[in-house]
């Protein structure tokens, strides 16, 4: 090949070079603007979708807080509630084992008192059968003086007929028998004045007889008006009166059975307190302190407002000394 054509060759060898070169400039320029606009609208349309996303969340967060917030407070307020409930619930529960106790306690208390009236009642069973013997004994052992008393009379009297016989055998003047008319003729005036009077009349002067000291005046004064009049206002009266003479004469244990006449027979009478007390003091002044006792509590507790209750009670507190 002569020389100017491998000149020319390697002009055009070099042109189409620099050609693919520059045609690889531009493609790679291209690709590169390509490349930026594209990450440009990528990023334009990230930061769009960011931007919308963040104000959605935004207002998601805020509702997010809010309900947070309102559930907060409601769970605040049920823990309110909840600690009150558990306090009410305490306290209840104080109370009814406050409650409990207190029923045990009166339960305990209730059984005591239980007990106590049970033992109280046998004592006071075993007083009435004491109390009772007590009477029969008296009533034996009066019945005992009186058959006494009759067998003296019957011998007083057979005396008298003896005397009277020896009198008229010695043919001495009876000076006795003239006082014993005169005083017979007295007593029927006596009983014919007594017969006069009304009830309360009668009364009164047997208990003006009592007063001036003829105890056997009055007990027979006494005696008449409850024979005579038993349903009279004053009989209790007389009865107890009855037991006062028996008292001032010393005879206790008959003054004990004639008050316990007034307790028995006349259970709504004014007197029924005054014989329970001055039987006590019978009893004191027989030595027998234990009936003594029982008889002056006995009246404690049934008249516990009484006149007589308080000398009990001070007459106990000496006993107890």
């Amino acid at each position: 090949m002569p020389a100017s054509d491998s000149l020319t060759f390697l002009c055009l060898l070099s042109c189409i070079i620099t050609f693919e070169k520059f045609i690889k400039a531009i493609k790679t320029s291209f690709y590169e603007l390509l490349n930026t606009a594209m990450k440009k609208t990528v990023l334009v349309i990230l930061s769009c979708i960011i931007a919308l996303c963040g104000c959605a969340m935004q207002r998601d967060v805020i509702t997010l807080d809010d309900r947070q917030a309102v559930i907060e407070k409601k769970y605040w307020e049920s823990q309110q509630k909840n600690k009150e409930l558990t306090s009410r619930l305490d306290a209840q529960k104080q109370n009814a084992q406050d409650i409990r106790s207190q029923f045990a306690s009166q339960h305990a208390a209730i059984e005591r008192l239980r007990e106590e009236i049970q033992i109280l009642n046998g004592r006071l069973e075993e007083t009435e059968y004491l109390f009772k013997q007590k009477l029969k004994a008296f009533e034996d052992s009066y019945g005992k003086r009186e058959g006494r008393l009759d067998r003296i009379d019957q011998t007083a009297s057979s005396n008298k007929d003896r005397v009277a016989r020896l009198e008229q055998y010695l043919n001495f003047e009876s000076t006795k028998s003239g006082v014993k008319i005169k005083a017979g003729s007295g007593k029927k005036s006596d009983i014919r004045a007594e017969k006069e009077l009304s009830e309360d009349g009668v009364y009164q002067s047997a208990k003006q007889a009592f007063d001036q000291g003829d105890l056997e005046v009055a007990r027979e004064k006494f005696q008449k008006l409850i024979k005579r009049y038993p349903k009279s206002k004053n009989a209790d009266n007389a009865q107890f009166w009855i037991g006062e003479i028996y008292y001032h004469e010393k005879w206790y244990e008959k003054a004990i059975l004639e008050y316990q006449k007034v307790i028995e027979k006349y259970p709504k009478g004014n007197k029924v307190q005054a014989s329970l007390l001055k039987q006590g003091f019978a009893f004191l002044n027989l030595g027998d302190k234990a009936n003594a006792r029982l008889i002056l509590m006995e009246l404690i507790k049934k008249y516990p407002k009484s006149n007589e209750a308080k000398i009990a009670k001070r007459k106990l507190k000496g006993l107890a000394h």
